[in-house]
Order: structure tokens, then C-alpha cells, then sequence
């Protein structure tokens, strides 16, 4: 799901991931391994987006009640649209009795949970990514002194010319992965941005309808 943000909203939101005070939540930079432009954030933490009644940490059991779980499961998978999402929210609510500020609340957190979890799991993937992506290419720095050392000989039996040979295919070849690689990790290094976009509006949707 691609939404986008007007400047405002968004700055708001690169504000308040710079500002939290809890250590745990804030951004790391202890990380070297880190591939991403943008910083890397391990957890969300729920009062950067929600301004209803206040949400305990840890946060409270949402699973326990049925109705709120499996609506908290739909609002935070990515194939749900915004318009979707909204209309459940507003139907959900509209069911609603004198606990309707405490049900929206314990939607808010259940959404919220799933989400910062798959983003971590997220985040997870692409560390792993990048120490491939490290990998690799101290695999090519490799490859090429060894092709390099080869090259500077006056002259190459049979054997070191086939070795030579299958050593530029190899740079060529991980050359080519190395830069798929790099071109697909700038769309998987959105994928925290997206979901912190989505945690966001959920919250404003779901605080919309608050008594």
C-alpha cells in the first residue's frame, strides 16, 4: 500500500521518532551494519501517535476480546485500503456502548502491536540483508586481487589462464547480483516508513472516533 502523506504530517512524524524519550524506542546508531538512509528505529512506541486515553505498557491484553482482535488483524495487514480500514472503524464504533472509549483504545493498541511487530521482523530482514550485501563484497575485493595478481603475470600457463578466465565470470556475476541487490534495498528500506505511516493514521482514524 503506497499512501501518501502531506509534508506536514509527515514532518510531524520524523519529529516525534527523533524526540521519544525511552532509550529502548529511540533510534539506534550503534548499528554500522545498517544499510538504510533512514534511521533505524527498533520499536514504535504507542503515545508518539496516540493522543486518546492513555495506553499501559506493556500494553494491555487486545487479544482477549474477540471482536477487537479480529478487526485489529485487518487494520493492521497492508492489503486493507485506507477506505476499507475507515469503514470498519466506523462500523465497529457505531456498535459501541458506554465502553466505546475504552474498546477504541484497545483497538488502537491490538493494530499498533501487530504492526510493530512485523516492522521489526522488517527490520530484522534487512539487517540481514546487508550483511550478505557485506559479505558479497568483500567476496568481489577477493575475487578481484586474486584476478588482478593474475593479470600483472608476464605470462599464464593453461591452468592460470582458465583460472583467470572463471575469476572475471565470478566478478561478473557477483557484480551483477551485488547491484540487484542494492537497487532492491531501497524499496525494502521503505517498508518501516510505510508502516509507521499506517500506524499513524490508524491512530487518527480510530482517536476520530473517540466520544
Amino acid at each position: 500500500m503506497n499512501r501518501i502523506f502531506p509534508p506536514a504530517f509527515l514532518a510531524a512524524l520524523a519529529l516525534s521518532l527523533a524526540v521519544t524519550a525511552s532509550p529502548v524506542r529511540a533510534a539506534d546508531f550503534s548499528d554500522p551494519e545498517w544499510p538504510c538512509i533512514q534511521r533505524k528505529v527498533p520499536h514504535l512506541w504507542p503515545g508518539q501517535m496516540w493522543a486518546g486515553p492513555p495506553i499501559p505498557d506493556p500494553l494491555p491484553d487486545w487479544r482477549a476480546d474477540a471482536d477487537v482482535a479480529e478487526l485489529a488483524h485487518l487494520l493492521a495487514a497492508r492489503r486493507t485500503s485506507d477506505a476499507e480500514a475507515e469503514a470498519l472503524i466506523a462500523d465497529f464504533a457505531a456498535g459501541l456502548g458506554e465502553d466505546r472509549a475504552q474498546r477504541l483504545t484497545l483497538l488502537f493498541a491490538g493494530a499498533f502491536a501487530l504492526i510493530d511487530a512485523e516492522r521489526t521482523q522488517i527490520i530484522g530482514g534487512i539487517g540481514r540483508y546487508a550483511r550478505k550485501q557485506t559479505a558479497l563484497a568483500d567476496r568481489l575485493d577477493a575475487t578481484r586481487e586474486a584476478a588482478s595478481a593474475l593479470e600483472a603475470r608476464p605470462s599464464l600457463s593453461f591452468d592460470e589462464a582458465d583460472k583467470l578466465e572463471a575469476l572475471q565470470d565470478q566478478i561478473l556475476w557477483d557484480t551483477r547480483i551485488f547491484k540487484e541487490r542494492q537497487q532492491s534495498l531501497t524499496y525494502v528500506c521503505e517498508s518501516p516508513v510505510i508502516l509507521e505511516q499506517r500506524a499513524f493514521w490508524l491512530a487518527r482514524t480510530i482517536m476520530a472516533q473517540l466520544p
